[in-house]
């Protein structure tokens, strides 16, 4: 493979890795002159018609991914039935690889790394892609200290022949329940697998083991890991909660949106309460088929057994009975010390003086416990109750209520010019919630920074509504195009219709026609910012020079004359010519006195009288 040149444009310079689907290697552009990646999918994938459609539709799909976070494909297609991808090439090692020389990364470590996983997905997300595959082997992580997430949009095309082939789609230690089950994947079966690498960056373990991948894709639908905090106590329980709600076996448990993960990640990390709860599905294990010889696994978090005390049972059971027969004989009477009992009623949303009036038809009291807000209930109405509505209370009791104060309402701060963590965490603290991350370019706001929010900064937005950051990617670039040997009217067009401004200047040529273009600068092919300028040097064709006339010059006056115009000069002895007036001096010459020639070609002949 190597020296190997797909679309005479890639050559292939040396293997660099290698995975189930394809071969990686280094190459260089020979068109930009720039170093890059080309993964390169194993022969056989060509002979599934299937395959090639969702190749083809995928790549395009993945290509038109622009994020910081997710690595940049350049190029795709195929060359003799070989189907190829040109990404950038990144210079670091994988997550995989940094986890097994490190053994565990610690939580905050773990979840700034997570975090920019999930906003790469999230990304993704919005654009109709599913990743399928997230593993710590596609994530890389290079020498600046950036994370990349690589590979989408293959695994899905990979899904026929994988399929077909009896293979299950993805590597099966972080495969989604509904992808072991062969089911149709979604948003959230990414979440599961970026939980799994969570899962594993802080615990150095993979979730799941099993002699083969069907036994492993197994455990995914049925079992439960050992929970993080068991492995690695350092853990926060948090982070093990937001771990547990990620991996729910159950997608509509999950969080529903990487955005959401990556939030409670970064509330997490501002120390700040996180919003995911414990799943309910986590409170009783799904089984196995019955197994005896089966080891059965504990949730992440299981209820202590509850401790048995056979010895009051008997003493239980009388009392039992004695107040179920006095709620009996309650019931009957109503009455219990001579005061009647009566049924609370519900008085929530209604206002205080409703409220009033109903407690009074039923003898009860009413009293102001306090105001809260509240983006439910309107303004002055009852959010809640104490007691419930149903309970049983005496004659006279006070039912306190809570009543709302209306919507909390919360002012988008201005975030512009700072980074996406710090922008997030900012938006966090003053309870609103982030919403989709958007790029764009900007020529006055710097790569990775916030140009501004919708909502934009200053509105009242009700608490816990989402913000959307629209980030910058810097100025717009743009491709200087090969305008070389075009005339100077046509290359100027095709400058100006690329964003550039044009300036030009001139140069004698010998090789450029008069009026056409000898070179740009900056050069053609480089990237620059749109609206840079780029010079065009114009040809005004070869420099000319006359010929002195140096008849009759003596020889050393003439060659110094010719010298200093810019002439080679080769001389010769002309015999015969016998006057003495000549001797030593220039009779003739080639070519002639006041001809043009080339200054690149300047040579001229003289020849010297001699008596």
């Amino acid at each position: 493979m190597e020296q190997q040149v797909f679309n005479d444009r890639y050559k292939i310079i040396a293997k660099i890795g290698s995975g189930g689907m394809a071969d990686v290697y280094k190459a260089i552009d020979t068109v930009l002159d720039r170093p890059v990646a080309v993964k390169v999918l194993h022969k056989y994938f060509a002979e599934d018609e299937d395959f090639v459609s969702r190749f083809r539709r995928e790549a395009q799909a993945a290509a038109s991914l622009n994020h910081p976070n997710i690595v940049n494909i350049y190029d795709w297609g195929s060359e003799n039935g070989t189907y190829f991808i040109v990404m950038e090439l990144l210079e670091g090692q994988s997550l995989k690889k940094y986890i097994s020389l490190k053994g565990t990364i610690p939580p905050k470590e773990a979840m700034s790394i997570a975090k920019k996983m999930l906003s790469a997905l999230n990304f993704a997300h919005k654009h109709q892609i599913i990743h399928r595959d997230i593993k710590p082997h596609n994530i890389i992580l290079t020498k600046e200290g950036e994370v990349k997430v690589t590979d989408f949009g293959i695994a899905r095309a990979g899904a026929s022949t994988m399929t077909q082939t009896g293979t299950i789609l993805g590597t099966a230690h972080y495969l989604s329940p509904e992808q072991a089950r062969g089911q149709d994947v979604g948003v959230t079966s990414d979440i599961y697998s970026a939980g799994i690498v969570l899962y594993e960056m802080v615990t150095g373990k993979i979730p799941f083991e099993g002699d083969n991948p069907v036994a492993i894709a197994l455990k995914h639908v049925h079992e439960y890991p050992t929970p993080p905090r068991d492995i690695n106590p350092s853990i926060p329980e948090a982070l093990q909660t937001i771990i547990q709600k990620a991996m729910a076996k159950n997608p509509e448990s999950r969080y529903q949106s990487a955005a959401e993960m990556r939030n409670d990640i970064m509330r997490l990390m501002e120390g700040m309460p996180i919003t995911a709860t414990v799943p309910e599905e986590q409170e009783t294990m799904v089984m196995m088929p019955p197994d005896r010889t089966a080891r059965v696994e504990r949730p992440f978090f299981e209820e202590k057994p509850r401790r048995k005390n056979r010895s009051r049972g008997p003493l239980i059971a009388i009392l039992v009975a004695l107040l179920l027969a006095a709620g009996g004989w309650f019931a009957f009477t109503g009455i219990i010390n001579g005061k009647k009992i009566v049924e609370v009623p519900n008085v929530q949303g209604k206002t205080y003086d409703a409220a009033e009036r109903a407690l009074k038809a039923v003898r009860l009291k009413v009293k102001e416990k306090g105001r809260q807000f509240s983006n439910t209930v309107e303004p002055g109405l009852v959010i809640s109750q104490d007691p419930s509505p149903g309970d049983k209370k005496d004659e006279g009791s006070t039912v306190y209520v809570t009543l709302s104060k209306g919507k909390s309402m919360k002012i988008v701060p201005d975030v512009s010019g700072t980074g996406e963590a710090q922008a997030t965490s900012k938006l966090i603290k003053e309870g609103l919630d982030v919403g989709d991350t958007k790029y764009e370019n900007s020529d006055n706001v710097g790569d990775g920074l916030v140009i501004r929010t919708e909502p934009e900064a200053g509105k009242k937005l009700v608490e816990g509504t989402k913000v959307d950051l629209i980030v910058s990617k810097g100025p717009a670039v743009a491709q200087i195009p090969d305008v070389y040997g075009k005339s100077s009217t046509e290359a100027q067009n095709s400058l100006k219709q690329t964003g550039f401004t044009v300036t030009t200047s001139d140069e004698y040529s010998d090789t450029v026609s008069k009026g056409n273009v000898i070179r740009t600068s900056p050069a053609s092919g480089s990237e620059i910012r749109k609206g840079s300028n780029v010079t065009m040097v114009i040809s005004k064709g070869p420099e000319m020079i006359s010929v002195p006339d140096v008849h009759g010059k003596p020889k050393d006056e003439a060659i110094n004359i010719l010298e200093s115009a810019g002439f080679t000069v080769d001389s010769q002895d002309a015999p015969g010519s016998a006057l003495p007036e000549n001797d030593n001096k220039v009779v003739s010459q080639n070519p002639n006195a006041g001809e043009q020639v080339k200054k690149s070609n300047a040579n001229i002949t003289i020849y010297i009288g001699k008596t």
